[in-house]
């Protein structure tokens, strides 16, 4: 069998296709690449377009042999696992081989680093249901997260549930994608440029009420650093309310900086990053 490199548009539907390119013309593939993060190779390459047909073939044959497989393999695509396609690739060429037996051993070695990555992915995703902060913009609920993992189609169901009477939009600033819902109904869609507007005098009083809220439940004698970062890590303290600094909190029609919001014993959050990127408008889609 020929040895090449699958070069791909980067959707499922397109690694899936990869998988069907693979067995039609039996080729072994030692890497699949995303044509944005194509590099020259060694070995010969190939771009696979993207084949719905083919891809939903795919997908069926996997469910048929292992329902649990085909939900890692779902899973383990949205994760920011290193060269998690050839790792999927591999986990779907031996459950072709060998059956869905192997499934069963964690310990694996084709298993184990997918079964690991979707754990991840999980626990990333049950973390954001309760760290994800929403503002109020122009009747529409807007919130900013920055995961390793592509959440977003994980967060779908829960927060359209929570909200299904409501518009809103999550937008993911590690992949450059949103998650718009109105009336109804859910897409996930690309956004490259994106920073939240301003808030507006309502907004701004209820981010400072949610703020001297933290800071006042919180008892001074117990403070540990520690115990804080392990429930609630540093890295999504940059999109939660209760950190930002002094400009989070000033409205867009006040052109003076709204004081400190904290309690008087609070300890000082760290500074928010600047981003850059279009404002947003009133109302999203």
């Amino acid at each position: 069998m020929t040895e090449m490199v699958y070069v791909y548009d980067g959707s499922f539907e397109g690694f899936l296709s990869c998988i069907f390119e693979s067995y039609a013309n039996k080729e072994v593939l030692t890497a699949i690449c995303r044509d944005e993060d194509f590099a020259p190779q060694l070995f010969a390459c190939r771009f696979i377009e993207t084949n719905v047909e083919y891809a939903n073939r795919v997908i069926r044959k996997v469910v048929k042999c292992s329902p649990y497989a085909a939900e890692l393999l779902r899973k383990g695509f949205l994760s920011c696992l290193s060269d998690r396609e050839i790792l999927l690739y591999h986990l779907v060429v031996k459950l072709l081989r060998q059956g869905p037996h192997f499934l069963a051993n964690f310990s694996d070695e084709t298993l184990n680093p997918v079964v690991r990555a979707v754990r991840h992915l999980e626990g990333e995703a049950h973390l954001l249901k309760g760290f994800v902060r929403f503002s109020e913009l122009g009747g529409v609920l807007g919130s900013e997260i920055e995961p390793k993992n592509q959440v977003l189609p994980i967060l779908r169901s829960h927060f359209c549930a929570r909200y299904r009477n409501e518009r809103f939009f999550i937008y993911d600033r590690t992949h450059r994608q949103a998650l718009f819902y109105a009336a109804g109904k859910a897409v996930i869609r690309p956004l490259e440029a994106f920073q939240m507007a301003p808030p507006d005098e309502t907004e701004a009083n209820y981010r400072i009420l949610w703020k001297r809220f933290y800071d006042t439940v919180a008892i001074k004698e117990r403070f540990n650093p520690r115990c804080q970062q392990t429930h609630m890590p540093k890295r999504y303290w940059k999109t939660m309310t209760e950190f930002q600094d002094d400009a989070y909190f000033t409205a867009q029609s006040s052109p003076a900086s709204a004081a400190i919001p904290g309690a008087p014993s609070e300890t000082p959050a760290p500074a928010r990053l600047s981003e850059s990127g279009t404002s947003a408008p009133a109302s999203a889609p």
